[in-house]
């Protein structure tokens, strides 16, 4: 940690602005797209189990993406692969907003360069990110994860007021993917180098390795968990208040700000909580309360226990993500390899989770469905022990 400790207050400063601008315009341009996956489902004319099909490719590019990531952030480092990654975003949900019309092959095409673009700016942020709570020698990687939620909260609002007063879809994500590509590009600049990685040499040509140690493949696992219960609420929370509850689409959008205003609170302040009590004891209350909310959602009788439901469902959820972050990069020097490992296996749920539910929800209906989040939750709650802190490390 010397190259990271010998920063000035200042660079840190800026650098801490400068990941959270990474977060939350990641956060951004995806509860952007998502706001809008009811209209692009009307659009063609998509089943359920299409639609989760279609969703499948953001999943596909993230897992490509990852795979290669801890090397690619090894070479480039983190500000020069957000940079490369925001550039292509801008493409992508470009492409997906104009190319809606004309097919589903341009938005599998788009969706998928918007995954490989999410998934290797994810990693090089959390890369950054580490470095600079390692700088600053506190707990910050849980509000860096609350300045995504601030993100996918602005970009649902957004959405929402889009669908409420008819502007294209075309146009929102076209305005969206320029805003977040070209605002992160001028902020990353003042990311500062990823010291201990690149001092170590172990994140370049040694990634491999790391697929073979016990608690880097648990802590992926628990991560996988948590994405799942969060991945899910993001996709299918709007669909299944639209078509379970009859609502309109604005207030399907409403009850998806909810979900990611609750995650987004639960991000901020979890830290204190996670301060006192540690990492496992509140995950596993986290995993319970995410539960009852869940089963409020689901089974509840009316829109405004939905709302409810989606309150505590995605408070909950709020801390398993970074939590697990957090505990792939204790030991700094190998934060870039493990942090690939770690996100490559929690992004699986992006990978299985939109064709799960959109082949259940064939079946039985999207709300009915979302049992499955129940089931991974209890999943998390069993392998939360792999995510205790490492003892102090030299570095």
């Amino acid at each position: 940690m010397t190259t990271t400790l010998t920063r000035s207050t200042g660079e840190l400063q800026r650098a801490t602005r400068a990941t959270y601008a990474a977060f939350i315009w990641s956060g951004v341009a995806m509860a952007s797209w998502a706001t809008r996956i009811p209209q692009v489902r009307d659009e063609l004319g998509l089943e359920p189990s299409q639609l989760g099909l279609v969703l499948l490719a953001i999943a596909g590019g993230s897992i490509t993406s990852l795979v290669l990531s801890g090397q690619l952030v090894a070479r480039l480092g983190s500000r020069r692969t957000v940079t490369a990654m925001a550039a292509l975003l801008t493409v992508a949900l470009s492409g997906v907003g104009a190319g809606y019309h004309l097919g589903v092959a341009p938005v599998v095409a788009g969706l998928f360069l918007f995954g490989f673009a999410n998934g290797a700016w994810d990693v090089a942020m959390n890369v950054q990110g580490a470095v600079v709570e390692q700088g600053l020698g506190r707990s910050i990687m849980p509000r860096f994860h609350a300045g995504y939620s601030v993100g996918t909260v602005g970009g649902a609002l957004v959405g929402a007021a889009a669908v409420a007063l008819h502007v294209p879809v075309t146009l929102h994500l076209i305005l969206i993917a320029v805003a977040a590509g070209a605002s992160t590009a001028f902020m990353v600049r003042r990311f500062i180098p990823d010291g201990p990685a690149e001092q170590s040499g172990t994140a370049q040509g040694g990634t491999l390795r790391f697929w073979t140690e016990t608690r880097t493949l648990l802590v992926g696992v628990f991560v996988l968990a948590f994405a799942f219960a969060e991945g899910a609420g993001i996709d299918w929370i709007s669909i299944a208040v639209i078509d379970d509850h009859q609502a309109p689409a604005a207030v399907g959008s409403l009850v998806f700000a909810v979900f990611l205003s609750a995650m987004t609170a639960g991000r901020w302040f979890g830290p204190a909580l996670l301060d006192r009590y540690g990492r496992v004891a509140v995950v596993r209350i986290l995993a319970a309360i995410s539960l009852v909310g869940l089963l409020l959602f689901v089974f509840g009788p009316s829109t405004p226990v939905a709302f409810a439901g989606a309150l505590l469902w995605g408070t909950g959820a709020s801390l398993g993500f970074p939590v697990g972050m957090s505990a792939a990069s204790d030991d700094p020097k190998f934060a870039a390899p493990r942090v690939s490992v770690v996100a490559s296996i929690g992004y699986c749920a992006f990978l299985g989770g939109p064709p799960l539910i959109g082949f259940l929800g064939d079946h039985v209906s999207v709300a009915r469905a979302l049992i499955a989040v129940a089931v991974v939750l209890g999943v998390a709650a069993l392998v939360a022990g792999a995510i205790r802190p490492l003892p102090q490390v030299e570095s």
